[in-house]
């Protein structure tokens, strides 16, 4: 009778030991199972991440580039708008000179006038 407790004891505790370690594998497939989901959620918010940073790097080259053309166009416009106002000075200048060689010559004309009329 003791022997048959004991076998029955035993078969028992065998029984629960195999339950027990039945949950324990089942609680560990669950507890992998909740770290590789949000571990998946989480590379999905990096992976968005890393997308946007490719875009914002690309859109800022081709800001940069834009940004670079147009100060070249710029200095291009300074240049002309330089050049036409100094040709606007040089015509002015001409201008100038033209009046200064009218104005000696009406006192050259008069003065030969006068003289002319003199004699």
């Amino acid at each position: 009778m003791l022997s048959s407790m004991l076998k029955e004891h035993q078969s028992k505790q065998n029984l629960r030991k195999e339950i027990q370690e039945k949950k324990k594998r089942d609680a560990t497939a669950a507890a992998s199972a909740l770290t590789h989901a949000l571990v998946d959620h989480l590379n999905a918010g990096v992976a968005q991440s890393y997308v946007n940073q490719k875009k914002l790097d690309t859109e800022t080259k081709i800001l940069q580039a834009n940004a670079s053309h147009f100060a070249r166009q710029t200095l291009l416009w300074l240049k002309l708008v330089e050049d036409f106002n100094q040709s606007l000075k040089e015509i002015g200048d001409v201008e100038n000179w033209a009046r200064s060689i009218e104005t000696d010559m009406r006192i050259i004309s008069n003065a030969l006038d006068h003289a002319y009329k003199g004699d």
